[in-house]
């Protein structure tokens, strides 16, 4: 009966846009670390920073471990396709346009909040450093885009990231020239998105920071957003740092197989196969050799070495 009556107490407290702190605490229970002031996770900078050189591969392999097997997100057009994108998602999510809703909606964020921007300015003004603007906008095309140069602009100022995006955008030439605006959307069209509930009207926003739909994905706010090589993947906050602690032990497995296959000390077939006590042994100590000269950071080797019984 508890538990039912904190269930309709969510549901009252969401039916705004926004949800509240209450309800994003409850639908994302297995991060224990900081939050943002309104519920959202945040995974420390050090985290992210170390995200940057985690492949898809390596991330799926550690999320699949866990049983989340909706992560990964292809098929994107890109802007900056080679750099990589990591942030912590901020999500909003639009339908189709409804002119009832659509004022009802731009009533009450007007009198509640001050709200004087269109509604797809409403989210954008939220963000902050480290985050990716996450939109599902349903695949909207023609008339449908509600970023171009300006707001890619305004969100790479207050990011320093760029975005993903399930719709078309438009000013692509603008875009580009916003140097690390790297991003991932479905279309491109020189149309602009019309929101006039008394006219024309293609777009309604429904949600900010909710769960969103990102291709086959469910996309929580907090997820750290991890785009590179044409994909997307988003990473559970609460499982950022094993993604990330796995994958760095990969490439220095990786990195110290492919050296000794090169001087030629084990064959391929013994590099390929779990690896036998003599070569683990070897392994670490070729770590506790070039601890200061590998591509991960020394307190972290030292804490994977406290580990080893070699």
């Amino acid at each position: 009966m508890a538990m039912t009556c904190f269930l309709c107490g969510l549901a009252t407290l969401s039916i705004g846009q926004q949800i509240s702190r209450e309800e994003l605490i409850f639908l994302t229970p297995e991060w224990k670390g900081e939050r943002f002031p309104d519920g959202r996770p945040k995974v420390p900078d050090a985290i992210l920073k170390r995200m940057k050189l985690v492949t898809h591969e390596e991330a799926w392999a550690t999320m699949k471990g866990e049983h989340y097997k909706f992560q990964y997100a292809e098929g994107w057009q890109t802007i900056n396709p080679d750099s990589v994108l990591v942030g912590r998602a901020l999500t909003a999510t639009f339908m189709p346009g409804r002119p009832d809703v659509h004022r009802v909606t731009d009533k009450k964020g007007h009198e509640k909040d001050g709200r004087v921007k269109s509604q797809n300015a409403w989210p954008i003004d939220m963000l902050v450093k480290g985050d990716v603007y996450v939109v599902d906008q349903f695949g909207m095309h023609e008339d449908g885009p509600t970023i171009g140069d300006n707001l890619g602009n305004s969100i790479y100022a207050k990011t320093g990231n760029g975005i993903v995006y399930e719709g078309a955008v438009r000013d692509i030439a603008g875009l580009k020239e916003i140097g690390g605006f790297t991003s991932y959307f479905r279309s491109y069209h020189p149309s602009h998105h019309l929101n006039n509930p008394d006219g024309e009207l293609n777009t309604t926003l429904v949600g900010i920071n909710r769960p969103t739909r990102i291709g086959k994905v469910m996309v929580m706010p907090g997820d750290i957003v991890l785009g590179r090589d044409g994909a997307v993947t988003f990473v559970p906050p609460h499982l950022a740092e094993k993604v990330v602690k796995t994958s760095e032990i990969v490439r220095l497995r990786d990195m110290f197989g492919h050296q000794r296959l090169r001087e030629q000390k084990y064959t391929p077939g013994q590099i390929d196969n779990r690896w036998s006590a003599e070569i683990e042994k070897d392994f670490s100590q070729w770590l506790n050799a070039h601890i200061s000269e590998l591509p991960v950071p020394k307190e972290q080797i030292q804490d994977y070495l406290k580990t080893r019984t070699w």
